[in-house]
């Protein structure tokens, strides 16, 4: 997969509007006022305490807040895997109740079928979606040319590298072609330099996919150089207690994040982790 080169700019705190729906660039996201408790042998547990977000087609939203703030909770939430307790989850304005082919997932574990061949693996959303084996077919060549791995597809996932398995993670993430990816930490794993250049191709990919994405992230330099918005949650119960702009150029280089400008907004999201 290619990496892109990019100009950049300032990143800058600044307010954010509510999304409006635009097929051609992903899906509008609303999420609002979503609580969840979980119960426990050992008591209630909240974990989100009131989150409103707003997502706009084709945006791509960092998601960071301190260990147990939830963030992985509201992923799921999102993508109808967990039920809250209130509020609501809207996807252009239909309310989301369960799990949706027009939202993909990819985790940090890849959660792969070790019986299965990569191929296999791919196409099993579409199994289960009742796709006939030609459509799997010609949907399968064109996925797993989307995140570069032609010529993987009888291989499982022990004769495959740890990035190899997140990119057939994000392979059947995308292969109902959803107009919203929710990411949870899914290149945490790898090493720093493997994890630079997966960033890039996350962006590359999502440049040809438009898909909306919210990608929970705990690194703040990460979280500025995916996100057009770094939306920071509080401890638990998780609630959004900020949510900034980052004014940074599309496409994008490694190269940015080392520019004084954007010094400003890494201290205020340490700022508002600090203080939650």
């Amino acid at each position: 997969m290619s990496v892109a080169d990019a100009t950049s700019m300032p990143a800058v705190a600044t307010e954010t509007s509510a999304p409006t729906s635009d097929p051609a660039r992903g899906a509008a996201l609303t999420v609002r006022d979503v609580e969840l408790t979980f119960r426990t042998a050992a008591g209630p547990r909240p974990a989100l305490g009131g989150v409103t977000l707003d997502v706009a087609p084709g945006e791509v939203i960092s998601l960071i807040g301190p260990n147990g703030s939830g963030k992985s909770t509201l992923l799921r939430v999102i993508g109808g895997l967990l039920t809250p307790d209130a509020g609501t989850v809207l996807l252009d304005g239909r309310r989301i109740t369960g799990p949706d082919p027009a939202i993909g997932i990819a985790f940090q574990d890849p959660r792969l079928l070790p019986w299965r061949s990569v191929a296999r693996n791919v196409t099993y959303p579409l199994e289960l979606a009742g796709w006939s084996k030609e459509r799997r077919e010609a949907r399968l060549v064109d996925v797993l040319a989307l995140v570069d791995l032609e010529g993987t597809e009888a291989a499982r996932p022990a004769q495959l590298s740890g990035g190899m398995r997140q990119r057939v993670a994000l392979a059947r993430a995308l292969a109902l072609e959803p107009r919203l990816l929710l990411l949870d930490e899914p290149f945490s794993a790898l090493d720093a330099l493997t994890r630079e250049r997966f960033n890039l191709e996350l962006l590359e990919l999502w440049s040809r996919t438009s898909a909306s994405i919210v990608v929970v992230t705990h690194s703040i330099p990460e979280a500025i150089f995916l996100g057009d918005r770094v939306v920071v949650l509080s401890s638990a119960p998780g609630r959004v207690v900020a949510d900034l702009a980052v004014d940074l150029g599309r496409p994008r280089r490694l190269e940015a994040l080392d520019d004084a400008s954007l010094s400003s907004l890494a201290r205020a999201i340490r700022g508002h982790l600090a203080a939650s």
